[in-house]
């Protein structure tokens, strides 16, 4: 079985990777089609879901899976957040969502000016491509937590919701 990645950032090919050892994973080029900054639950995993069905209908005996970051707010702060969605070449769709953490305020005000939270980073950080790397979650948790394990989580759900269904649908279960 081939495993397909809704995009080419390593953090999220990577964490796929580690989920899926025994596959061959690949990173793919493929659109959101969403906004480049999600800014609500509802649009990051409308990106993750995508970005899944665009790679699931690549090939036969594929499993897609997209990972979308974004940012939603709750009760006035804005919160960093991460969605996935794994989708088959049958149709199923299995999603999950991981970690959330608020957004320092400064961070928040330029969210909030139109820019995306990687090319902030990068400035607030003086580092390039922080998005590929531990990403805000990394930085705003002394790196006891980055981007690549956070989604990881994520895939893990997904993985976990699939493997699921195969063994109730085996057993006879709907």
């Amino acid at each position: 079985m081939k495993v397909l990645v809704g995009s080419n950032n390593p953090a999220k090919v990577n964490a796929v990777q580690k989920v899926f050892p025994n596959e061959q994973v690949e990173g793919v080029k493929v659109s959101s089609n969403v906004s480049l900054q999600p800014f609500s639950d509802e649009e990051t995993l409308e990106g993750a879901i995508n970005r899944a069905r665009q790679c699931a209908q690549m090939d036969k005996d594929v499993i897609g899976i997209g990972l979308e970051g974004g940012v939603m707010e709750l009760e006035g702060r804005l919160y960093v957040c991460n969605w996935g969605a794994l989708a088959d070449e049958k149709g199923n769709l299995y999603t999950a969502g991981g970690a959330r953490i608020a957004l320092p305020d400064e961070i928040a005000k330029e969210l909030k000016r139109g820019k995306e939270l990687g090319d902030i980073m990068d400035e607030y950080t003086k580092k390039q491509n922080v998005k590929h790397h531990e990403g805000a979650i990394g930085i705003f948790t002394n790196h006891l937590v980055d981007r690549e394990t956070m989604f990881m989580h994520v895939v893990q759900l997904l993985r976990g919701q699939m493997e699921f269904t195969l063994i109730r649908t085996k057993n006879g279960f709907k």
